[in-house]
């Protein structure tokens, strides 16, 4: 399977192959969102991402490709504070919409979502994910040279916002006031540089740290957002294992404890409760936003999603712990099928 001519152009253009070298293309799956492709070059192996247009969804999603440049500042960003966390970036062609990064053997580093999903659920790994996410917050927070180069609360609306508040709204009318204000309160937030899509398949387990992938959200925002993001999926994560409800709460409770002890730009209680306040409204997008997440696959579990998170929805929760107690009473007492 051959790439885009653009992008062998890129290649040539940016001085990453010479003109008679060979280069050996191989797709890469795993994204809704971006053409991902691994290509072997004679030195050394890349990792080419291009944003598409319309993401690869069923229902219609479209986003700005522009993102893709602010996926490329954000891994140079990163690279500055936590080296040892991402990629090493390494050539973008803004006109194309393209770049280039390090390809990290996935022998190495395994996703962390794989392992979720197998049952394999590792505290450490969790906190060591949270204080990541923190330092890079702690990084940003108040700098308003950071907030100038990632204002795209347009492509952070059209990829987080509506996808997963708004549309969760038009699904659950009584509760659609709720859900658009949680929306207009976060895009208004300006107070960090927010990843925007912390979730454990863009998440690699590298031999030294965590590794984050996939910033094509980042958005200069609510340092909230990332929290509630990756705490829902630990939550999620229960309803293939409910057995192991114990151990992915406990991942959750060190992600959220190791992050919250890291914040140093507000009082921990207030960016908690927005955290707080999230987390039910994004459990009940991964059932009835655009973007269902892919192994809640029968009525019954959504319905059991929809039971927890709209009440908390409407209740404004203003602590985690307490979203995190009432998901594990009705986990407990669920039936799976």
């Amino acid at each position: 399977m051959k790439p885009a001519p653009e992008l062998e152009d890129f290649l040539l253009s940016q001085g990453l192959v010479a003109s008679r070298e060979d280069a050996h293309w191989t797709p890469l799956a795993g994204g809704v969102s971006s053409d991902i492709w691994r290509v072997d070059l004679p030195a050394r192996t890349l990792c080419i991402k291009r944003a598409l247009p319309k993401l690869k969804v069923a229902a219609d999603w479209f986003a700005p490709t522009e993102r893709n440049a602010f996926e490329w500042k954000w891994l140079q960003f990163a690279a500055r504070h936590v080296p040892q966390a991402v990629p090493n970036p390494v050539a973008h062609d803004a006109s194309a919409g393209l770049f280039a990064m390090e390809f990290l053997e996935p022998e190495q580093h395994p996703v962390w979502k794989t392992q979720l999903l197998a049952g394999q659920v590792d505290c450490a790994t969790a906190a060591a994910v949270a204080r990541i996410v923190a330092a890079l917050h702690n990084a940003s927070a108040g700098d308003p040279a950071v907030a100038r180069e990632f204002a795209t609360r347009e492509n952070f609306f059209a990829l987080r916002l509506e996808p997963y508040l708004v549309a969760t709204g038009r699904r659950h009318p009584d509760l659609a006031e709720r859900l658009n204000a949680l929306s207009e309160r976060t895009g208004a937030a300006q107070i960090a540089l927010v990843h925007g899509d912390v979730s454990p398949k863009n998440i690699l387990l590298g031999p030294a740290s965590p590794i984050l992938l996939d910033a094509e959200c980042a958005w200069y925002g609510d340092p909230a957002f990332d929290i509630a993001f990756c705490l829902n999926h630990l939550l999620l994560k229960c309803l293939v294992h409910p057995e192991l409800r114990a151990q992915y709460l406990a991942a959750f409770e060190a992600f959220a404890e190791s992050y919250l002890a890291a914040v140093q730009w507000e009082p921990r209680a207030d960016i908690e409760a927005r955290a707080a306040a999230l987390l039910p409204a994004l459990l009940l997008a991964r059932v009835d936003g655009k973007s269902p997440v892919e192994y809640v696959r029968d009525e019954h579990t959504r319905d059991l999603v929809r039971r927890v998170a709209r009440p908390l929805v409407a209740a404004s929760p203003q602590g985690l712990a307490d979203v995190a107690q009432a998901w594990s009473k009705a986990v407990s007492a669920g039936s799976f099928s």
